[in-house]
């Protein structure tokens, strides 16, 4: 008995088709719901300060001005400081984050001591503290040293923070280079800090990149600690004056000042994320799921 032949279906291909412009959608609209922030703060920066005050607001400026910018200048000590306070911190935590994560992950990937695996496991369980509640703790720690009020010890108490998550990118980094590299480093005479700086850098860079972007954002835009360890308004850092322009005077907001501030804050963060990103994704694929 003869059959009838069915029609092919084509809903197949026209699936196929379709589904990279349905990713292409949803890429572009999460784009815009992540930039309309970024983008609404810096259209009300460079309006007129009664414009970035008015209820209902206007999306477009009436003319573009720089008078928030100006006005911003004028709290405290003036803007500059506090972005030098912010970015000598932020810079301090960074060099001290990779430094003591680089040499601590390359200890616990190549070397063995008594309790390695304990001592690493103690090191990831700070995470799970909540830094406001030893907070206390170190005021009276940095009184005592006479760092208490000081940009660097500010950083320290940075750099303790950082510490858990550096410590465990970096391990992890260095547990995924072979170790046929460093036999062949040490057979050419290398010796083991040698062959850390001559061979295995350039192998973790995405890790180191990927600690210090961490430090660096976290250090830029961390508010309660400069909070509670600095009393002089010489050393506050830029989320502080924000801080101030958002309590403003007897009680209003300069709502201008205040969008033209966090730009101010935003864009080292974008900048230092767009030129490093490559080397960010990198360094979470590479070191956070090996080991």
């Amino acid at each position: 008995m003869a059959t009838t032949a069915q029609p092919r279906s084509n809903s197949a291909p026209v699936a196929i088709r379709w589904q990279p412009v349905l990713i292409y959608i949803v890429c572009i609209v999460l784009a815009i719901l992540f930039l309309f922030p970024i983008v609404w703060t810096g259209i009300n920066s460079v309006k007129p300060p009664a414009e970035a005050s008015a209820s209902p607001p206007t999306f477009l400026p009436s003319r573009i001005e720089f008078e928030n910018y100006a006005k911003l200048n004028n709290y405290g000590k003036g803007v500059w400081t506090y972005v030098s306070n912010s970015l000598v911190t932020a810079l301090i935590t960074v060099v001290g984050s990779v430094v003591l994560s680089t040499l601590a992950g390359y200890g616990f990937a190549r070397f063995n001591f008594p309790m390695k695996n304990v001592s690493f496991l103690l090191i990831l369980a700070t995470l799970m503290i909540p830094f406001q509640s030893i907070l206390i703790p170190l005021f009276l720690i940095l009184t005592q040293l006479r760092l208490q009020n000081t940009l660097f010890g500010l950083s320290l108490v940075y750099i303790t923070f950082q510490l858990p998550f550096g410590v465990f990118i970096m391990r992890n980094s260095f547990a995924s280079v072979p170790r046929e590299i460093e036999e062949a480093a040490l057979l050419d005479g290398c010796s083991a800090l040698s062959m850390l700086y001559r061979v295995m850098f350039a192998l973790v860079r995405p890790g180191i990149i990927t600690v210090g972007i961490y430090a660096f954002l976290n250090s830029w835009n961390e508010f309660l600690a400069a909070l509670i360890f600095m009393t002089k308004e010489a050393n506050f850092t830029l989320p502080i004056l924000l801080t101030s322009v958002r309590s403003g005077y007897y009680g209003a907001i300069d709502w201008g000042a205040l969008q033209a501030g966090l730009m101010v804050s935003i864009i080292p963060c974008v900048l230092i994320f767009l030129l490093l990103q490559r080397y960010y994704v990198g360094g979470l694929t590479g070191g956070a799921l090996k080991g």
